[in-house]
């Protein structure tokens, strides 16, 4: 089996790591109320380029447009070096391919924002929409790298052929467990992106101040939006516990039952993190906290629900026969003497 290098597995990590950094600045952006620091310029800032004289806001932007624009080149590195060092067949050629297609989207999502200017102080249903599609192409472009990176480390090679790999058997209710907690979990995310862009609109200096907002009849929508979020992780939760379990009781690969415990321990632990963040009014630390372990929670839901639906049997070399003169091939292997007829 032609395997991927060394080189190329851990050049696939640092890809999915330097992401997961232009993902957290990226929230910065909109936590910092830095979104229209460009003005309506893309991917130009204020029509050229920074200088010393630009706002913090200015700088803080056009940063992310610089990491962006790198996120994109390593991406794309990414594939092409994947396609050239593995043959046709291989799973991660189309992974690679999937998260080009993803980063470029990103891109064009992050365009849209600032062209639309759907940031800063934009209170309006479509920057509500844009933030959900925003979050949903992140959470895809994260399952794309991270499977890119994972398939490279663990399948080495093509898939192996049908007739060295056994038949490997799932329960039919494998499947839809998966992915209905897949599901609940990008409905958590989108909920959340809804409940930051609420945090950042409109700040609260108490705990008590911040309910009563969101009980007022005359509340904006994201606010009425942003009181259910709570509820929503715990339903989700709620889903993804079980299914965790579930594909724990199907008895797969060891790799799926630590990734199902994974599971569990990332999203209890962003949970408790998410009532922290309500308790002291969302500062901007405790955000980029609770996005990264909502990031990491996702990652670990992708690589469990494909080792338990997707993963490649592993070959299993039967151990040679040994005889005086050392192993023996299976057609030196002498006959079962119960059926030689006795001496007389």
């Amino acid at each position: 089996m032609i395997s991927a290098t060394k080189s190329l597995v851990r050049y696939a990590w640092a890809v999915l790591a330097y992401n997961l950094l232009v993902i957290l600045w990226g929230a910065y952006v909109r936590a910092s109320g830095s979104g229209a620091g460009c003005g309506r310029h893309w991917p130009l800032c204020n029509g050229g380029l920074v200088s010393r004289s630009d706002s913090a806001k200015t700088l803080v932007e056009a940063s992310h447009r610089v990491t962006s624009g790198i996120a994109m080149i390593v991406v794309v590195g990414l594939m092409v070096w994947t396609l050239r060092a593995l043959p046709r067949g291989h799973r991660a050629r189309k992974l690679a391919i999937a998260s080009t297609f993803f980063i470029f989207t990103e891109a064009l999502v992050g365009a849209g924002l600032v062209l639309f200017e759907l940031v800063a102080t934009d209170k309006s249903m479509k920057r509500g929409l844009s933030m959900i599609l925003h979050l949903d192409n992140t959470f895809l472009l994260l399952a794309a790298l991270s499977l890119t990176a994972w398939t490279l480390t663990h399948d080495g090679a093509k898939a192996v052929s049908d007739e060295v790999s056994a038949p490997v058997t799932r329960p039919s209710w494998l499947r839809p467990v998966v992915f209905v907690a897949l599901f609940a979990v990008l409905v958590l995310g989108s909920s959340g992106a809804i409940a930051a862009l609420g945090d950042t609109l409109f700040p609260a200096t108490s705990l008590r101040e911040g309910l009563a907002q969101d009980l007022s009849p005359l509340a904006h929508v994201f606010l009425r939006l942003r009181v259910l979020h709570p509820f929503i992780a715990l339903l989700a939760g709620a889903v993804v516990f079980v299914g965790a379990s579930l594909v724990r009781m199907a008895k797969p690969s060891a790799r799926t039952r630590t990734l199902s415990r994974v599971v569990t321990l990332v999203f209890a632990t962003q949970f408790a993190l998410g009532l922290l963040n309500v308790t002291l009014l969302a500062p901007v630390g405790l955000q980029l906290a609770h996005l990264l372990l909502a990031d990491a929670t996702w990652i670990a839901l992708v690589l469990m629900g494909w080792e338990a639906l997707y993963a490649t049997p592993v070959e299993v070399a039967q151990s040679p026969i040994m005889s005086r003169n050392g192993p023996a091939p299976m057609s030196d292997v002498p006959p079962s003497t119960s059926s030689v007829d006795p001496v007389t």
